[in-house]
């Protein structure tokens, strides 16, 4: 089992040479496994509304007294909410940055 786990090493150090000299194997694309920018950013914007929109509810069930929520529990909702929230907000700021830099580039 040792000796598969060695073998697995060895050819992802050849590979890694490989690329590294430029030789590009055809088998080597087939692995990369693309990612959709949009749908990635689309997903982080969902997970943060869905956070947001929890940590609202439980809230509000916390205040009314409609649920065996505790305060900790509610606390814990809205920080991991902020958290998220304050990500996508320097995620944003990043991309503004960038498209401007870009827009400024001399063609």
């Amino acid at each position: 089992m040792e000796n598969s786990g060695i073998n697995t090493i060895l050819d992802q150090l050849r590979a890694t040479s490989a690329l590294a000299s430029g030789i590009k194997r055809p088998e080597a694309e087939n692995d990369a496994v693309r990612v959709d920018f949009s749908e990635t950013l689309k997903a982080a914007v969902d997970k943060t509304n869905h956070l947001q929109q929890t940590a609202k509810q439980m809230t509000r069930d916390f205040v009314n007294g409609e649920s065996n929520t505790g305060l900790h529990d509610v606390m814990i909702s809205l920080q991991k909410a902020n958290i998220t929230f304050q990500g996508m907000v320097q995620v944003r700021n990043k991309l503004v940055t960038a498209y401007q830099e870009i827009m400024n580039m001399q063609v």
